[in-house]
């Protein structure tokens, strides 16, 4: 098959991966890297397979795609490219949609004191991350946990059914009508990293684990970096 894979992060590197033990004609859309994130160019570079860091939906494809993959890509896929493979198309977001779609899902789960995050593969129609549902799987927000430790395993998690994710889009099978009250989050810093005094213990203590992704900006006060409760109690 020709397959078209949209990726970024460690996830898309896995999922190229995975795609090229299944031998398929492969062309990848991806994007720079910083030093401290997995490059999937690197990796396209090493395996020799062809890639292209132009914005898929205003680029000339490759090929007439089979199935087109979206694994943490970072652009929004439009039109002419879902009906381009004729809707075989899908995306892995990390959340239980319809709740939390949009940006910083796994965060936001987080700092609103959610039991449970997880993630959602779904083929991708017309709107933000509204198709139907393929795979979905619940993970445990524990209450060690920080955004970082959060991601990565939501990550490891999701990429043990991309191969079924894919099987199923590939032949052409229906997904799930999501169900249930959805929420939305823009991109963009949750509360651009600020922390309000205002807040109750908890949701502070919620919010400084949930900036704390390294070499990203944590939590503030007053221009102050915030890493633990220890450092909001004894500033």
């Amino acid at each position: 098959m020709n397959v078209i894979l949209c990726g970024y992060q460690w996830a898309g590197c896995k999922a190229l991966e995975i795609l090229r033990s299944m031998n398929h004609n492969l062309y990848v859309f991806t994007h720079e890297s910083p030093y401290h994130i997995p490059s999937l160019i690197n990796y396209c570079t090493k395996t020799e397979v062809p890639f292209s860091l132009e914005n898929i939906s205003k680029a000339e494809l490759p090929f007439s795609p089979d199935v087109i993959c979206s694994i943490f890509y970072r652009y929004i896929i439009k039109n002419r490219i879902i009906d381009s493979c004729q809707g075989k198309i899908f995306n892995l977001h990390p959340a239980l949609l319809p709740q939390y779609r949009g940006c910083s899902s796994l965060t936001w789960a987080m700092i609103n004191g959610e039991k449970e995050a997880g993630y959602t593969y779904h083929y991708i129609d017309t709107g933000t991350d509204t198709g139907d549902i393929i795979i979905q799987e619940p993970l445990k927000i524990e209450e060690f946990d920080t955004q970082e430790t959060l991601y990565i395993r939501a990550m490891l998690e999701s990429m043990k059914k991309f191969s079924l994710a894919f099987a199923h889009v590939a032949n052409g099978l229906p997904g799930k009508k999501q169900e249930g009250k959805p929420s939305y989050y823009p991109r963009g810093c949750p509360h651009k990293g600020k922390i309000d005094p205002n807040w109750d213990y908890a949701y502070k203590e919620r919010f400084i684990r949930a900036m704390t992704y390294p070499p990203y900006p944590v939590a503030k006060l007053g221009g102050r970096k915030i890493f633990t409760m220890h450092d909001f109690e004894n500033g």
